[in-house]
């Protein structure tokens, strides 16, 4: 289903939402990344309907982020396989848990991100490549990219938080 604000289908932010957008859709990505590959390793993990967790399934097989991939005959058994999308998406469940641990436990991080070869804690970040300083909200702005329709161009200049000389209060 496409989403019906020309806004949001020229926004990457809006694609991505689109096509990962509903929370179980992440937690399922999250888990395949943690290893699950069978829907019933997703149900047991998740507790999460089976009518829900197929139309989630079947909706990021969709959008590429999964490969269905038969590993039984008798009766038909599938697995779903990430693919390079999908992976790709992992700093975003980093990000996420980051900022999770950040502003949502109160208590204590009950799950920490770590170095796969030492098991170190690590604190994700997200960077400029060019530069390796860290991106924030005061030291970056939205622009209209080469492909930016008159209209997108038009909003993006519009909008008082992405004009590079306004500095976000509490910067």
């Amino acid at each position: 289903m496409q989403p019906k604000s020309p806004s949001i289908q020229e926004c990457p932010v809006g694609r991505a939402v689109e096509t990962v957008g509903k929370w179980w859709s992440i937690l399922i990505l999250r888990d395949a990344m943690q290893g699950a590959t069978k829907f019933d390793e997703f149900s047991q993990s998740l507790g999460i309907a089976p009518n829900i967790l197929s139309r989630r399934l079947a909706h990021l097989t969709e959008s590429g982020m999964f490969t269905r991939r038969r590993y039984q005959d008798r009766p038909p058994r599938y697995e779903y396989v990430l693919t390079d999308k999908a992976r790709d998406f992992f700093p975003v469940i980093a990000a996420l848990l980051a900022w999770g641990n950040k502003h949502l436990a109160p208590k204590g991080k009950s799950i920490l991100l770590a170095n796969r070869s030492d098991a170190r804690p690590v604190d994700p970040v997200v960077v400029n490549a060019g530069d390796m300083q860290p991106i924030t909200l005061a030291n970056a702005v939205v622009i209209a990219g080469p492909r930016a329709s008159r209209k997108m161009r038009a909003r993006l200049a519009s909008l008082k938080a992405m004009n590079p000389a306004v500095v976000p209060a509490g910067d």
